[in-house]
């Protein structure tokens, strides 16, 4: 792709030719695109892809991937955004193309570590099996050739001359209903996850794979070759990373698919010293609830733990003056020397208000920022419990926080899905007796005015409080409404964290 600072210069193109460009509504993306765009659509549409992928994960946490809610959810969002979704569709070149370009920029701004990497892929991974579960049947085989799959439908002699073996190695499958299903004939190298299970039928070097276990196979190779492809981009990303018009924008793009960042405009002063005690316990995160903790108990924090905790008692609504005072006090107590406090940590605490050096006025951390950068070593507090903390050191912390079993135990199986901010939402809900929040975690400073916003009313709490030892269950209703909250939540939050993006190429 070539940028420039323009406008886009459209390519005319006839019926045919638009059609051949993009032939269905979901591909492998296996070649990049090479018109020239503009910086401003540049940005437009890595934004709407973020909102986009973002929506396909809190959905996927929302509801039970494949029903008929998620599936209608989806494609509303799809819709909302203007991607392509379905084959037969009018003047569908635009949606077609915005996916496909979209897709590579995001390439570029998610290639950049592990983490990232394993959350694009995840979500490219969900929206290509929506897509695929709704494509024609008669489209599937046209799809399999255009992205270099070698899995050819069997005719219906070939299926009837095999359906008993075909039957028998299929145990979800009957006559009535291979009847109506179409089998794919692909070589064993690509079945070796259903022939461990002993769930496909084999014969001379092939596999028969009925078109409802084809999706499993088609994703490991959306996957494998989306892996390989984040490495070689990973490894091109020094000559991207030399064009400054590009750089800056892909920086903020993999940072923001977690939400907006907290100001303390309208803040501040709110809370005094003697109330960050009690707030530490019910209404901060996990991750700061620890930090503060550790400074009250070691009257001291490293370098990392003072920023990630003292931006986000900034944002909720310290002032200079209050940060001062009580970071001199807790130090103190720790037999520091009033004087060297001033002389080696005022400044820095000056400076992240935006009173000493560059006159910067520091943000607190994001969700994303803590979990992904600075990992804590040894004798640190700071980063994020769920993704820092040793299983076992988890649990014993969360059983602490009178956490009940059951629920430890699906915070845990959200921790082992590297779903870090779903098992921080999901603490929230159970310490505060809530069916669900409503939002998408984003922030530790949004986990604490979500928390206030419940303890001063401004959320219903269930009236019949829960034992301990009871675990949480959802009704189907509650939830569906809670979901929709969510997902209204979720683009109201992602419209406000683009702001900065949109900000950056205002400037």
């Amino acid at each position: 792709m070539q940028f420039s600072g323009g406008k886009r210069r459209k390519l005319r193109l006839a019926g045919d030719q638009r059609n051949a460009s993009y032939p269905h509504c979901l591909q492998f993306y296996l070649e990049p695109p090479s018109e020239n765009i503009s910086l401003t659509e540049f940005e437009n549409l890595a934004i709407d892809r973020v909102k986009l992928l973002k929506s396909v994960e809190n959905l996927g946490v929302s509801y039970v991937k494949g029903t008929e809610e998620y599936q209608s959810k989806l494609e509303a969002e799809i819709r909302r955004l203007k991607f392509s979704y379905r084959e037969n569709l009018e003047d569908e070149y635009e949606p077609r193309r915005k996916d496909h370009i979209s897709h590579f920029i995001l390439r570029l701004a998610y290639c950049q570590s592990e983490d990232l990497r394993r959350w694009f892929i995840q979500q490219e991974m969900d929206l290509l099996r929506f897509r695929f579960g709704i494509l024609p049947k008669d489209k599937i085989q046209d799809f399999l050739k255009d992205s270099h799959l070698q899995f050819e439908a069997i005719s219906d002699d070939e299926k009837a001359s095999r359906e008993k073996d075909i039957i028998a190695s299929s145990p979800s499958l009957n006559g009535a209903i291979l009847e109506s299903e179409s089998v794919y004939k692909i070589p064993f190298a690509d079945a070796l996850e259903l022939f461990r299970g002993r769930k496909v039928y084999l014969e001379a070097g092939f596999a028969y794979v009925p078109l409802k276990d084809i999706v499993a196979i088609i994703l490991n190779e959306f996957r494998a070759k989306l892996s390989k492809a984040l490495a070689l981009t990973a490894r091109s990303l020094p000559t991207v990373q030399s064009d400054e018009r590009l750089q800056p924008l892909l920086n903020r793009l993999s940072n923001s698919y977690t939400g907006q960042d907290y100001s303390t405009q309208g803040n501040v002063g709110k809370i005094s010293l003697d109330q960050i005690d009690s707030l530490s316990t019910k209404s901060f995160p996990p991750c700061m609830r620890q930090l503060h903790k550790a400074l009250r108990e070691n009257h001291h924090l490293r370098h990392g733990g003072r920023m990630q905790y003292g931006l986000f008692l900034k944002g909720i609504g310290l002032t200079l003056e209050q940060a001062l005072q009580f970071w001199k006090q807790e130090f103190i107590r720790g037999k520091m020397d009033p004087d060297k406090f001033d002389k080696g940590y005022s400044y820095n605490i000056r400076h992240s208000f935006g009173k000493e050096g560059k006159r910067t006025d520091y943000t607190p951390f994001s969700c994303l920022k803590i979990i992904l950068t600075n990992p804590p070593s040894q004798g640190d507090y700071h980063g994020c419990p769920f993704r820092h903390s040793d299983p076992e050191l988890l649990k014993q912390k969360l059983q602490s926080y009178k956490i009940s079993p059951g629920g430890i135990s699906q915070i845990l199986d959200l921790v082992k899905g590297t779903h870090y901010q779903v098992a921080c939402q999901k603490y929230f809900e159970m310490t505060h007796n809530v069916d669900d929040c409503g939002f998408s975690l984003n922030h530790p400073n949004q986990f604490f005015y979500e928390s206030q916003r419940i303890l001063s009313g401004g959320k219903d709490i269930k009236k019949e409080a829960v034992q301990p030892e009871t675990p949480q269950h959802k009704a189907n209703v509650q939830k569906t409404k809670d979901a929709s909250s969510a997902l209204a939540s979720l683009n109201s939050s992602l419209d406000m964290d683009m702001e900065g993006l949109e900000d950056y190429f205002s400037e």
